[in-house]
């Protein structure tokens, strides 16, 4: 069993179950609550946002199949935004998703990124977790009903991997920039 980063587009056929996973959970999760199909959501940004020089899509992927993956996005000057980050739904609670996390923070700051911003639903406490557990600060009050807020903030200040070295960084996350 290898698993392995693939730096890629969204329109690679490989982040097909990546892309229509997510549909399926949100539209699962939320249906119309904010007003539009999740399949809007999820095309809502051109796939040019999510390459370099501004941004990176990787893939997760366990002896050719696409197990996980997620993205970034300019937010501004010194920020990413993450994006998509997904893991299939038979492999939770494994710690894919974190490993998906820093890989994105390493490439972040590889592309001279120093902090990270994302928001993620109201009605994914899995994910208000996983950003906790990964050192993000909320930019809500955790101890107010999530649904008040719809979307929920977390920004991450990622300035201390800079002084590492690539294979620093990647071991801060327990991976290597192409095999996890």
């Amino acid at each position: 069993m290898t698993d392995v980063f693939v730096y890629t587009t969204p329109h690679d056929e490989r982040a097909r179950p990546l892309v229509e996973a997510l549909i399926e959970e949100y539209e699962s999760r939320y249906g119309n609550y904010f007003g539009e199909p999740a399949r809007n959501e999820l095309t809502r940004y051109p796939a040019e946002y999510f390459a370099p020089p501004h941004g990176s899509f990787l893939l997760l992927l366990r002896d050719g199949l696409t197990i996980g993956g997620g993205a970034f996005k300019r937010y501004d000057e010194r920020t990413a935004e993450l994006k998509r980050i997904w893991t299939h739904a038979d492999l939770r609670q494994q710690g894919l998703a974190r490993k998906v996390v820093y890989e994105l923070e390493a490439q972040a700051v590889r592309q001279g990124y120093s902090r990270i911003y994302l928001t993620t639903g109201f009605r994914q406490p899995e994910a208000t977790q996983l950003y906790l557990r990964s050192g993000y600060t909320a930019l809500f009050d955790v101890d107010v009903d999530p649904e008040v807020y719809g979307h929920l903030a977390f920004e991450k200040d990622i300035s201390h991997l800079a002084a590492q070295t690539p294979s620093q960084a990647g071991e801060a996350g327990k991976l290597s920039t192409h095999a996890a």
